[in-house]
């Protein structure tokens, strides 16, 4: 088997697929890469037994076929010190040794048989979807930082996604914070959901951006799912379970209302955070007529900090604790200028939703539990 590409082209491809590779595997032929070579066509493979990942490449030369599994951090760390120059692979199908020759450079490793390797899974009687590649990418942005990491509850380890005849929908929440993401500008006449893991999120997170006119076709029945778009196609195993019905947790009623600059806000939490408590990392609240203190303190090291901000409020005057750490993370996955935090009582959660969305076939919410004041 021999094949000649670009060494930028087959670098872009393998790097994009390692991050399906962990650190530690139990399995030995799971740190390699699987190469299939067949009809002018190399297909790479990188898997981890929960995430399975694909990408099909035209090389400028092919000879033969046949399949080979080659280890994933040498292979990377050689193209990664090539300049963009075309590279030969030719492969001894009897030993597997593979010799690499890039004009005056000569470099040989030995891969490994790829019957060893797992298979790729088949969806069976699959639901099918198509989301636009911007639209996906830009559910998971919003929704995955509140994502849980708690392994007893592993379903709140993942991004909920749910179509329906009215729109798409992406929800996270950890118990502690809850985010909840809608596009009205995507929906099925069938109305279907299911659970994504983290980690093929992450993936298809990394290489979604800047394919904003592509489709992703999404197949998936109750264990697993599949992304296929350009020449990239991921399947993933699903998180299974019942969701927890986030929409009975989010207050209807919240009569006091604060409008505030997003980044003015942002930049006063950072600040006073700094003097907050490194365990509760507790901020808080106090809106008294058109005037935001914010307010924090480190008892154990008499540290303290005070920052007042002007804002637009509708309500009665309250104090409220909430973590500093979770609410920079919210305010950062925004990007309007204005938000609307609403509140109902200090032990009751706050809603912050943008003021000045310019898309209107998008929808987010995002759900802040208070902290205890002391």
């Amino acid at each position: 088997m021999k094949f000649i590409l670009s060494s930028l082209k087959l670098l872009k491809a393998i790097q994009a697929l390692s991050g399906v590779i962990n650190s530690s595997n139990t399995l030995p032929i799971l740190d390699d890469f699987l190469f299939d070579i067949n009809d002018d066509e190399l297909k790479i493979t990188a898997s981890d037994l929960e995430t399975t990942m694909t990408v099909s490449i035209k090389p400028d030369m092919v000879e033969g076929k046949g399949q080979v599994t080659i280890p994933a951090r040498l292979l990377i760390d050689v193209m990664k010190n090539f300049p963009d120059i075309p590279v030969s692979f030719n492969i001894d199908e009897a030993t597997l040794a593979i010799e690499i020759t890039t004009g005056e450079g000569r470099y040989k490793m030995v891969g490994h048989k790829s019957d060893e390797f797992p298979q790729v899974p088949v969806i069976t009687e699959p639901s099918v979807w198509e989301i636009p590649a911007d639209v996906l990418a830009c559910g998971f942005e919003k929704t995955i930082f509140a994502t849980g990491n708690d392994e007893i509850r592993p379903i709140m380890t993942g991004v909920y996604m749910a179509m329906s005849d009215t729109c798409l929908t992406f929800v996270a929440t950890d118990a502690h914070k809850l985010v909840r993401y809608r596009r009205m500008d995507v929906k099925s006449d069938t109305a279907a959901s299911f659970i994504v893991p983290k980690k093929p999120i992450n993936q298809l997170k990394n290489i979604l951006a800047g394919r904003a006119d592509e489709q992703v076709h999404v197949e998936f029945n109750n264990t697993n799912a599949s992304f296929t778009f350009g020449e990239y196609k991921l399947i993933c195993r699903l998180i299974e379970g019942r969701y927890p019905n986030y929409e009975a947790v989010i207050p209807t009623t919240n009569p006091n209302k604060l409008i505030v600059d997003r980044q003015l806000l942002n930049a006063a939490i950072k600040r006073v955070a700094i003097f907050s408590s490194k365990a509760t990392h507790q901020i808080r609240f106090k809106i008294n007529g058109q005037e935001l203190v914010l307010t924090a303190e480190d008892l154990d090291y008499s540290n303290e900090a005070k920052e007042r901000l002007t804002c637009n409020y509708t309500g009665e005057d309250m104090e409220i604790g909430f973590s500093s750490k979770f609410f920079q993370e919210m305010l950062a996955n925004l990007s309007q200028n204005e938000i609307q935090l609403e509140m109902s009582a200090p032990n009751r959660a706050g809603i912050i939703t943008p003021v000045d969305n310019q898309n209107a076939d998008e929808d987010i919410l995002m759900l802040l539990m208070p902290v205890m004041l002391n």
